[in-house]
């Protein structure tokens, strides 16, 4: 059976639009069901059967696997089996053996404008270090880009007097920033980036220490960093800027689809889940925008 993961991850590649870590998680998945099936002697795609798909699902769950890890696992073997239908190796309906794991997702931690105003406040840009943080935080804040698409910018991705950024790790898009942040770019590019690459001459946007480019762990440092030194309880990950980007813009009367769109997310549903932590003024919402709010009767005089 390991002949043929090769060949489905260069059918991944040449048909789906996935980063290169999406990739590696379904090659994983898939060898690791390969694992699973040769431990039963099971060795062509032909002795596949959707009773044994059904026991490998119920052995991963009593592995203690986590429901995000098995719903994963899930989409990755559906994309397998696809590939294998293509290929003549499957029944054409074994896409149905697999049932999807229902998983209750999280509500999404959200710092109010007041933290983030202290967590942007805490990187000290007298030093090289220091601006490139205040930079990246400001960048992630402004424009809700994913860690995987900050750590992976180069120099040529922004533009600081046009005021936007490209994204290009999946379906590319171009994402405007603001004045404050583009400013803080523009003042890191000019003193503190080369001053980090030393000698290299890499296009990297936000090299670390050493002149390379940031990994996630080392980003996930920064972020726990200065939010404890803004003294804030909230557990922040890096994601926590994107979600308040899409939540504070939510807040402030953005429409749900122009969000989307900043996010790249590929469906509505996936944004829907910010609206539950929006609070809106709803009276002040309604008197602000409905035409009728106001009162147009003539108000009564004493003399009448």
């Amino acid at each position: 059976m390991e002949q043929y993961v090769t060949p489905f991850m260069g059918y991944l590649a040449d048909h789906k639009r996935l980063s290169a870590a999406t990739l590696e998680c379904y090659q994983r998945d898939v060898e690791q069901f390969i694992d699973y099936l040769q431990g039963r002697e099971i060795t062509e795609p032909g002795q596949i059967t959707k009773a044994g798909v059904k026991l490998y699902f119920s052995a991963l769950g009593k592995a203690g696997k986590a429901p995000a890890t098995i719903a994963r696992s899930s989409v990755s073997l559906r994309a397998f089996f696809q590939y294998l239908q293509g290929e003549r190796l499957l029944e054409q309906d074994s896409g149905d053996w697999i049932d999807s794991p229902k998983i209750d997702k999280p509500s999404p931690q959200v710092l109010t404008v007041e933290e983030v105003d202290l967590l942007l406040d805490m990187p000290k840009p007298s030093h090289a270090s220091g601006l490139r943080d205040k930079a990246m935080l400001e960048l992630l804040y402004a424009t809700g880009i994913r860690v995987s698409e900050l750590i992976a910018l180069n120099v040529q991705d922004v533009d600081t007097s046009m005021r936007y950024v490209r994204c290009s790790g999946g379906k590319e898009r171009i994402i405007p920033m603001g004045a404050v942040t583009a400013d803080w770019i523009h003042k890191y590019l000019a003193e503190s980036r080369q001053l980090l690459l030393g000698q290299s001459a890499a296009e990297v946007l936000f090299p670390n220490a050493r002149g390379e480019r940031l990994t996630r762990q080392g980003f996930w440092k920064i972020v726990k960093k200065y939010g404890k030194e803004a003294g804030i309880d909230a557990d922040i990950t890096p994601h926590t800027l994107r979600h308040s980007f899409a939540v504070h813009l939510l807040e402030g009367g953005a429409d749900v689809k122009s969000v989307q769109e900043m996010l790249g997310h590929a469906d509505m549903v996936t944004v829907q889940m910010y609206l539950s932590k929006t609070k809106p003024n709803l009276k002040s919402v309604y008197e602000a925008f409905h035409p009728r709010a106001q009162s147009q009767l003539p108000k009564s005089s004493a003399a009448e």
